[in-house]
């Protein structure tokens, strides 16, 4: 049958610099396996399936597909998802908010003058990380150990290491090779520059690595490792794409709450049907 079908740039600072998200709007009726089978098709990082919430609490429920496998949450998903969402004429039940059923639970969204903003969820895993898996993760990226400053799981649903490198340019000058482990890395800018940090996002994938050009969860989980740790103050601005010429741009606050929230511009590219 004919399903509603849109696909958004999420976290773009310009036309198609962002990540890519394809959302089917009418996803009642559908399997898990249609829904691998078309995620696999479009070879997009996500694709994401809209539905009616499962719980009163909720605006509506979304399940997260990679190529591969099902997400219990992701970042820019969220944020194109919402935005699909609203766009199709999806109403909020409470003003100003949006809460988002998906695997990892309810996530709540709001919109501010950067685009959507999801709060960030609580990590599946914390704390430090095996020093023999980080000198595999450093041979991986082409660094010594010692070039690592700090290091800390930072897994919100995809599993990500965060790995601090000294300064921006030095993760602009990786050339991994395949890495162990989904690994997030993150070096400062000088002061005054426009962005605090650069990021850059590598996924293990059979025996290789792909690198994702703008990451929410990576994203958020960062920020909540910066911040508690005093590395960075809120808010601040993300750079990352910029080594695969993308541009993303990724928001990060705290609430007076401690909340961290991840915000960026959302845009549509592509409206129409799917057959599916």
């Amino acid at each position: 049958m004919l399903r509603r079908f849109t696909q958004v740039d999420v976290f773009p600072s310009g036309p198609y610099l962002g990540n890519a998200l394809a959302v089917v709007l009418d996803s009642e009726g559908l399997s898990t396996e249609d829904m691998q089978r078309f995620a696999r098709w479009t070879n997009l990082a996500e694709t994401t399936f809209l539905l009616p919430p499962s719980t009163p609490e909720a605006d509506y429920r979304v399940r997260i597909f990679t190529t591969e496998s099902e997400l219990p949450f992701a970042g820019h998903p969220t944020l194109g998802t919402c935005h699909a969402w609203l766009e199709s004429g999806g109403r909020p039940r409470k003003d100003g908010e949006v809460i988002q059923e998906c695997g990892a639970g309810l996530v709540p969204l709001r919109m501010t003058d950067d685009g959507p903003a999801f709060q960030a969820p609580p990590l599946m895993r914390s704390g430090p990380v095996a020093e023999e898996l980080l000198e595999r993760i450093a041979a991986s990226l082409g660094i010594g150990r010692g070039d690592i400053v700090g290091a800390e799981w930072a897994d919100n649903g995809p599993g990500w290491i965060g790995v601090l490198l000294a300064d921006a340019a030095t993760v602009l000058a990786l050339r991994p090779g395949a890495v162990p482990h989904e690994v997030g890395v993150v070096g400062p800018y000088p002061a005054g520059s426009p962005y605090a940090f650069e990021v850059r996002a590598f996924i293990a994938h059979e025996g290789a690595t792909t690198e994702d050009p703008v990451t929410g969860s990576l994203n958020a989980s960062l920020g909540q490792w910066l911040l508690r740790t005093g590395r960075a103050t809120s808010p601040y601005v993300v750079s990352q794409g910029t080594a695969i010429d993308r541009a993303g741009r990724i928001h990060v606050s705290a609430d007076p709450e401690g909340n961290v929230w991840v915000a960026g511009a959302v845009r549509t590219c592509v409206n129409g049907h799917v057959e599916l």
